[in-house]
């Protein structure tokens, strides 16, 4: 096998994403598998045929369905909105096709669960959308925990950060409607923490949370395309029926404590997704608007040089470095989602399960209920409980 027909379902913020990834992996990645743009499906014609175009897939359709009918789709990509990941996933393996499906994987638990069932049955490959862990820097971290240079970890403190809904007159788009998107900064935001700790630190055992929608109605949409928006000449309003900011603490099973933050209301936080991590030997602090960077502390120092150090995760023998630029050249959020197919297809090459794939997504949903369950019964709540 040397390509992998892909068969996209879905073309806008993500879609674009996805593109770019399969598009330039065979320029940096050469002894890789091929990502072969075979199909791009989207509901709207004209806007489907216009993606099909510019981002460099050789046919487009209007129908998914007609994708898994196909014998030269090997791969079904889905980055559509989270209403229809679950129907798209399980029609797709019971075809015989891969999937990678964005993140969160579905709107509940209990139709993630479905979704991991029916794929392992199918013995098709499965990954989820979490691209930040492909960082350089952020793997770095990942390197100095798993070596046991910062020793035991005492705490793990994420916080995602956006302000682009903070204007009250910023239309209802699909992200603030429950039935679309499951969830809102919890789902959205909050999911690439939850995740970005198991992948670091572990499984979480325990968590409370609080949550507060701030603008309750805005106004219907008259367009919308990724996380921008422009509403109706009409007064009309409907509903925002998921969260702005949810908050929430969390123990973990190796008894590192965690804090968790993620809201669209920071203003002046354009997208700032970081962590610190605090260990018995040394800590580390990541924020991916400095993507390129991790702040690296280290308690066996000498006393007159003690402090934070930013280490420029760009050179060998940091991941990936040795296909990117000269020395100190930095790369961009595209790259995480070249690194995450890279992935992807070096798992088809060794015939195993990618990583991260359902199994994650599932645990991370059980996570994102624990704590919609916490707020609810205003008290903690086990993660196995779920």
């Amino acid at each position: 096998m040397e390509t992998i027909n892909i068969g996209m379902v879905g073309y806008k913020f993500m879609g674009k994403a996805h593109s770019h990834a399969y598009r330039d992996l065979p320029m940096f990645f050469p002894k890789s598998l091929r990502p072969e743009m075979k199909v791009i499906c989207g509901r709207n014609l004209e806007g489907v045929a216009e993606a099909a175009a510019q981002f460099g897939w050789q046919e487009y359709t209007t129908d998914w369905k007609e994708l898994l009918k196909r014998d030269d789709i090997d791969l079904i990509d889905i980055n559509a909105p989270s209403d229809v990941h679950k129907e798209i996933t399980i029609a797709a393996a019971e075809a015989g096709k891969h999937v990678f499906c964005e993140k969160p994987l579905a709107l509940t638990l209990k139709d993630s669960r479905e979704m991991l069932d029916v794929v392992e049955k199918a013995g098709v490959k499965h990954m989820v959308g979490f691209n930040y862990r492909f960082t350089p820097a952020v793997m770095l971290a990942k390197k100095l925990i798993e070596e046991g240079r910062l020793g035991d970890i005492y705490h793990f403190r994420g916080w995602f950060l956006q302000d682009w809904i903070v204007d009250p007159e910023f239309p209802l788009v699909w992200r603030l409607q429950k039935e679309v998107a499951g969830s809102g900064s919890h789902g959205d935001l909050g999911a690439h923490l939850i995740d970005m700790a198991h992948y670091l630190i572990g499984d979480i055992k325990e968590v409370i949370g609080m949550n507060e929608t701030f603008i309750k109605e805005r106004p219907l949409p008259a367009e919308m395309s990724g996380l921008s928006a422009k509403g109706s000449k009409e007064s009309a309003k409907g509903p925002v029926t998921v969260d702005d900011a949810t908050l929430f603490l969390a123990r973990f099973e190796n008894g590192a404590l965690g804090s968790f933050e993620a809201t669209r209301f920071a203003s002046g936080h354009r997208s700032t997704n970081s962590f610190e991590i605090n260990g018995s030997k040394g800590s580390v602090i990541f924020d991916f608007e400095r993507m390129n960077e991790l702040q690296v502390y280290f308690v066996d120092d000498k006393e007159d040089v003690q402090g934070f150090r930013r280490v420029l995760a760009t050179d060998a023998p940091h991941a990936y470095a040795e296909v990117w630029w000269p020395s100190g050249h930095t790369i961009g959020y595209e790259h995480t989602f070249i690194h995450s197919i890279v992935e992807l297809m070096d798992a088809f090459n060794e015939d195993r399960q990618p990583v991260p794939n359902f199994r994650d997504g599932v645990k991370c949903q059980q996570v994102l209920e624990a704590v919609d369950l916490s707020i609810d019964k205003r008290r903690w709540v086990t993660v196995s409980e779920l």
